[in-house]
């Protein structure tokens, strides 16, 4: 049986390239030659693990298949398949197999050389793309499908301002979606420079850096003074997005909201915060979390596709499969790389 390489997690901090049996699609399966996923922050979670951060039965660590943003080609579909073909290039959705989410803690994983599309069913589990669309940028249709569904639970509207916070793939990914939107105003802050010129890169309208620049007093000066509820000075900021997940946060939110601001939580809190409540009720803030993409996965292929060269200024690495290891120790360096997508031989 024909083989193919795949990467699984290893010991703590380390991965696993190990060959396996390439699949064989049944009569209802497609199979996908990969051409780019990228590393996610969940992968760089499992790999420092050691794999599943679940208990199993005998209290073993279980080694996990890797990637859940892949991009790739149609090279065979199962007889009962309808809509697809060999040849058709295709995004995944990573919650549309029956096995389990693609890389993460499902059967399978995106960092293979071919990925299985279980029950393949265009437009559930997989959406075509055209070809002017590169492999490398189609690999970030499901982060920014997570990033559009923060801006959809955002609710922000064309007269509004937003304040996103982190300019790492997510933020950057909201700051852009936020601009097509229409939305007026968009400041992103980070304690990266070079993230922050990133960000005004994708549209941003101002950046904050917030190791120098007191958060509070420079949206004041951007956006304009307002109040909360007690009449207490606050910026005319409408809308709060945290893709950072550090608890700062979510006070100095709290400490700027206006009355009837609304704060959007994607990004995952590693550690609880401390929240002042009684500050979030002179602000009628209002707490709105965003987790995943519940119709979000295909809807944002299109608009991808067609601003294409704004979403590749996101890609900080592109790294050959065959340096998989050097792509892993990248994303797991702080400070080292912002997006990290590995890209497979065309040939």
């Amino acid at each position: 049986m024909a083989t193919m390489k795949s990467v699984l997690t290893g010991a703590k901090n380390t991965i696993e390239v190990v060959a396996v049996d390439r699949p064989v699609p049944g009569p209802r399966d497609a199979l996908v030659r990969i051409r780019a996923c990228g590393i996610c922050g969940t992968d760089t979670f499992f790999v420092q693990s050691g794999g599943t951060p679940y208990n199993t039965a005998d209290g073993s660590v279980v080694p996990l298949p890797l990637g859940h943003e892949p991009a790739g080609e149609v090279v065979e579909v199962g007889a009962e398949v309808d809509g697809l073909k060999a040849g058709d290039r295709v995004v995944v959705n990573p919650q549309g197999a029956p096995s389990g989410i693609i890389g993460c803690g499902g059967e399978l994983g995106g960092m293979n050389e071919y990925l299985l599309i279980q029950d393949a069913e265009l437009g559930r589990s997989v959406a075509r793309f055209p070809d002017t669309l590169p492999y490398d940028v189609a690999a970030l249709n499901e982060p920014m499908a997570v990033a559009r569904h923060a801006v959809n639970r955002s609710e922000a509207k064309p007269d509004e301002t937003v304040l996103v916070f982190g300019a790492g793939p997510i933020g950057l990914g909201a700051t852009i979606w936020l601009k097509l939107r229409g939305v007026r105003h968009v400041v992103v802050a980070d304690v990266i420079p070079a993230r922050l010129e990133t960000a005004l890169a994708v549209g941003a309208d101002a950046v904050i850096d917030s190791t120098r620049e007191n958060v509070i007093e420079r949206l004041t000066e951007l956006h304009g003074q307002s109040a909360n509820a007690l009449g207490q000075p606050r910026p005319a900021t409408d809308v709060y997005i945290d893709a950072a997940g550090v608890p700062a946060v979510v006070n100095t939110t709290v400490d700027a909201a206006k009355w009837g601001a609304r704060l959007v939580m994607v990004a995952v809190q590693k550690k609880g915060a401390e929240v002042d409540l009684g500050g979030m009720l002179r602000s009628e803030l209002t707490l709105i979390a965003s987790q995943g993409y519940p119709t979000e996965i295909f809807e944002v292929t299109a608009e991808l596709a067609e601003h294409h060269e704004r979403f590749a200024k996101l890609i900080s690495h592109r790294v050959p499969f065959a340096e998989v290891e050097r792509a892993f120790e990248l994303a797991l360096t702080p400070g080292a790389a912002e997006k990290v997508v590995v890209t497979f031989d065309e040939g």
